[in-house]
């Protein structure tokens, strides 16, 4: 049987007899352990985390600005999930580029992505590290960070089996905090001003709010949804992922769409307008406002609970980009490109992910935060592309059977997301661009030597199964 692709031809090897027994990722994944991995990626409840500062920048119009950038990010998840039908295969959006369009392109691809999967990690330990040192000051900052790496890292080396399970328990108990959060919301505005007012445009026109303002606080918005894309790194460990894999892309990006559009509404109707004594920590005031100092305690332990499951979750994606990195030969395979004899997990990628974490300990949460955003919406961007790409190679045989939907699906949505993407990148802050472009550039060298000044190809795996 021969490997067929679009942009690039990949041809079987001829059947080698094995002596020895070689770890391979298995596939244990199902439908909803990726929808739950990728929910906790994204960590719903963030959405009260940030509330304060994209309700301050829409001037009160934060369901609005969840939902520009809930359709906007649809048109990007629908372009990841048709890379993950064309190929099934870890690395995400360093192996669709390379395999649509260029390798020398996929390698600088995979490298910005790398950016944003080793330091988003070490991001989500730090806010929840945070949120506990305020809550308990006796105990120092660095010993939660540790705390958290240490266990997230614990269970990524056993396998994702094991991290699936505890993460639909935690991702159980964020959800019975987000409920009560909008019970006890919908409670405040109906004992304050009647039934009637929980239906209201407020949450979507804002308190004199403006296009610019929506679209400004869309932008903020769309950051919650970094980590929908980062479940195409788990293809190789994915049931039938050219079926599981586009469902489950489109069902993360929507289902968390929805959360975020659900609860900003009713939080905005709790507290309308833009206006709070310190926006970056207003739904602890909101939270004390409809449920007093014991729901207070309850809400910090659900966002603690919820950056511990996107702990386990990006520290998951970044130690599997690593490994096919590794196996690929772009990153030295003897390190890289192995998996343990005994879990079949990338072990030595896994501790190089936490020992980057322990950086944490010496930043703040506004300098962390703007390490992650360049290579994010790089690869948005491009993933984008490649669909288009695809498409306009593709025979009338092959757009049928594996890009459906002609122009439509495959050339304007994916030029809407693209642009949308483009826009963030371009207006992230100066320093997350100056950081961006620096390591973009330190890749560059490390491609030069690797294909001969450009003369060829980076190493590629030819993966088959």
């Amino acid at each position: 049987m021969t490997t067929q692709t679009i942009g690039q031809t990949a041809v079987e090897a001829k059947p080698v007899a094995a002596t020895v027994s070689t770890p391979q990722l298995q596939r244990t994944m199902g439908l909803r352990s990726i929808v739950l991995l990728g929910l906790a990626y994204m960590c719903p409840i963030i959405v009260l985390g940030t509330f304060g500062v994209i309700s301050a920048t829409s001037h009160g119009a934060t369901a609005m600005s969840y939902a520009a950038a809930t359709i906007a990010m649809l048109f990007t998840a629908g372009s990841y999930g048709r890379m993950a039908v064309l190929h099934p295969e870890a690395g995400s959006a360093y192996t669709y580029v390379g395999k649509t369009i260029s390798r020398k392109l996929g390698f600088l691809v995979g490298w910005a992505v790398l950016l944003d999967y080793m330091f988003l990690p070490m991001v989500v330990w730090l806010i929840g590290a945070s949120y506990l040192a305020a809550k308990f000051p006796a105990v120092p900052i660095w010993a939660w960070v540790l705390g958290f790496i240490v266990l997230t890292t614990a269970i990524n080396i056993v396998g994702l089996s094991v991290a699936d399970k505890i993460n639909f328990a935690l991702m159980t108990f964020q959800a019975i905090v987000i409920i009560t959060f909008v019970g006890l919301s919908i409670r405040s505005v109906v004992t304050g001003d009647g039934a009637s007012a929980l239906v209201s445009a407020g949450p979507f026109l804002g308190d004199g709010s403006s296009l610019s303002a929506v679209v400004a606080g869309g932008a903020i918005a769309a950051y919650s949804f970094l980590g929908f894309d980062a479940v195409t790194t788990l293809s190789e460990e994915t049931r039938d992922p050219k079926k599981t894999m586009p469902r489950a892309i489109l069902l993360i990006a929507a289902v968390g769409g929805l959360i975020f559009i659900g609860v900003s509404y009713f939080t905005q109707l709790v507290h309308p307008g833009g206006v709070f004594i310190d926006e970056s920590s207003a739904a602890y005031e909101i939270a004390a406002q409809i449920g007093g100092n014991l729901f207070t305690s309850v809400f910090i332990a659900g966002l603690c609970f919820g950056q511990f499951t996107s702990g386990i979750a990006t520290q998951a994606s970044a130690s599997r980009l690593l490994y096919v990195m590794g196996r690929d030969g772009v990153l030295p395979k003897k390190f890289f490109g192995r998996l343990s004899a005994k879990f079949d997990t990338p072990v030595l990628s896994i501790l190089l992910v936490a020992a980057i974490g322990l950086i944490a300990m010496f930043l703040d949460v506004a300098t962390s935060t703007s390490f992650v955003n360049f290579g994010a919406f790089t690869s948005f961007t491009l993933v984008n592309v490649c669909v288009i790409v695809a498409y306009l190679k593709a025979d009338a045989e092959q757009r049928k059977e594996y890009l459906p939907g002609g122009a439509l699906r495959n050339i304007l949505l994916p030029i809407l997301g693209a642009l949308f993407c483009l826009y963030l990148l371009v207006h992230l802050d100066i320093h997350a661009l100056i950081l961006g472009l620096s390591w973009l550039a330190i890749g560059v060298v490390i491609l030069a030597v690797l294909t001969g000044g450009f003369k060829h190809n980076p190493p590629e795996y030819n993966h088959v199964g």
